[in-house]
């Protein structure tokens, strides 16, 4: 992403991050005058113990000096999440600096990983609002393939369906699952229209798939129901149903679980998976977007 794309889209973020707060919550007043959803410019500043100027400069997208102190300040006067934090520092400060920031610590992280290991005969991953893998249970990895050794690319879900042959022979009705994640993928990037990472992703998988080149200009956002069944090369036939939760801790992050049908032995297969993973192998939360 080029530095003016990335300052738009930083614009763009603190502003729909703005918009969504309720000036009751932080002492304004709502008066018949006022036009601006949310908090206005001065009203966050003063919040974040900032200039006003220097924030409606920054909400802009002009070119000024930003401190990881600062924008700690804005985080919590916007009450960014901590997935929201780390897009918020991304898109204001260059890599360097980043990298040499310490390494933060945070409750939700402990928090999500706890939800997803929980279902210990379930599959279940999270994804956020580009349909990037952010989290997953050890279940997960063994089922669809170990999300530890993929790339960054790899780990969105869309691309990987879309660009790995092994999915192919995983996914037993493949082009329906496919269709359905670029359905999804469609609406998504629909609410993010301004947003340049989804244009860039869109015409990296034209190039990089011919399905998904002609079945995006078909336009179609239709969604067949039905359960997924994996042909997996260690157990065989699996017969799962997916849901999808909205957890209020991470309103931007979905999670996708699965449990088992009764069809195949399904869930003696899930358990067998399950037992073939080591005792001691560490529950630390494997979240793309920290990597």
């Amino acid at each position: 992403m080029s530095t003016n794309s990335r300052r738009a889209e930083l614009g763009d973020f603190l502003r729909t991050r703005r918009e969504r707060l309720d000036p009751l919550e932080h002492g304004f007043t709502i008066g018949t005058r006022r036009r601006t959803s949310g908090l206005r410019r001065e009203e966050l500043a003063q919040v974040a113990g900032v200039s006003v100027s220097w924030y409606t400069w920054l909400e802009q997208g002009r070119d000024i000096n930003v401190s990881s102190q600062v924008l700690e300040s804005i985080a919590r006067a916007l009450r960014l999440d901590w997935m929201e934090r780390k897009h918020l520092f991304n898109l204001a400060l260059d890599t360097d600096t980043i990298q040499n920031l310490p390494q933060q610590s945070s409750d939700y992280d402990n928090v999500l990983q706890s939800i997803l290991d929980s279902w210990d005969t379930c599959p279940a991953y999270a994804v956020d609002y580009k349909w990037n893998i952010v989290g997953w249970n050890s279940l997960a990895s063994r089922v669809f393939g170990d999300y530890s050794k993929r790339s960054e690319r790899e780990l969105n879900l869309i691309w990987y369906v879309f660009t790995n042959p092994s999915q192919r022979m995983l996914l037993v009705n493949w082009e329906r699952e496919a269709k359905n994640g670029q359905a999804l993928f469609r609406a998504t990037s629909d609410q993010y229209a301004n947003n340049p990472w989804f244009s860039q992703f869109i015409h990296d998988l034209n190039e990089a798939s011919l399905e998904f080149r002609e079945w995006w200009a078909l336009h179609d956002i239709r969604i067949t129901h039905g359960n997924k069944e994996l042909n997996h090369p260690g157990v065989g036939g699996l017969f799962l149903r997916q849901t999808t939760l909205v957890i209020a801790e991470f309103p931007e992050l979905k999670i996708l679980l699965y449990t088992p049908l009764p069809q195949g032995d399904t869930l003696e297969k899930l358990r067998h998976l399950a037992s073939s993973i080591h005792a001691t192998d560490t529950k630390e939360l494997q979240l793309g977007i920290f990597r």
